[in-house]
């Protein structure tokens, strides 16, 4: 009887820390920027130690990947699509930015296995992933959440996935691309 008492005090304790964990990551959660507002600028540095803000690329549309983690599955396949379409991103002035809580080295492993010829962000305590409302916080650990953002050349999020299948999320982002710059044409 006595080890019963002990066996439910120690689940209840463990089902308490969940909660606590559950309310403090819906608590810190923050909403994705919605289409057809301004994306909200930054400066994080790139694989190559050098930093990189989202005013560079303007008069270009980007193309803003969040992702896990380097060297995992999901983020290898989708991040090998990307790079397997950057051709024809480029055609049509678009520039890929990746972004996950590694650092510059760990991207530059990444980058240099995979073949990857974009740039990759380190966001190591994932606060730009939170401004995008792309973070998964473990309560432990913050992750980037596998979100992109299609942003044009004026700075104005047009499309935002929130629902990314890595092995046809390029393909996907291609076509919208295309659709977006037949309707403006002016971007």
């Amino acid at each position: 009887m006595r080890m019963l008492t002990i066996i439910f005090a120690f689940l209840g304790v463990v089902l308490l820390l969940v909660a606590i964990t559950a309310v403090r990551a819906a608590r810190h959660a923050t909403k994705a920027p919605a289409a057809d507002t301004p994306a909200p600028d930054f400066t994080l540095n790139a694989q190559d130690g050098k930093p990189l803000s989202l005013r560079d690329f303007r008069g270009r549309w980007v193309v803003l990947y969040f992702y896990p983690k380097d060297f995992t599955g999901g983020c290898t396949k989708e991040a090998r699509n990307f790079q397997h379409d950057l051709a024809l991103y480029e055609q049509k002035n678009a520039v890929i930015l990746g972004v996950s809580g590694q650092d510059e080295v760990s991207h530059e492993k990444f980058c240099a296995a995979e073949g990857l010829h974009f740039k990759l962000l380190a966001d190591p305590h994932c606060e730009l992933s939170a401004v995008y409302g792309s973070v998964v916080d473990l309560g432990v650990a913050r992750l980037s959440a596998r979100h992109t953002f299609l942003i044009d050349p004026e700075g104005v999020i047009r499309k935002v996935y929130l629902k990314v299948d890595p092995s046809r999320h390029s393909a996907e982002v291609l076509t919208d691309l295309s659709e977006l710059q037949k309707l403006s044409p002016r971007l």
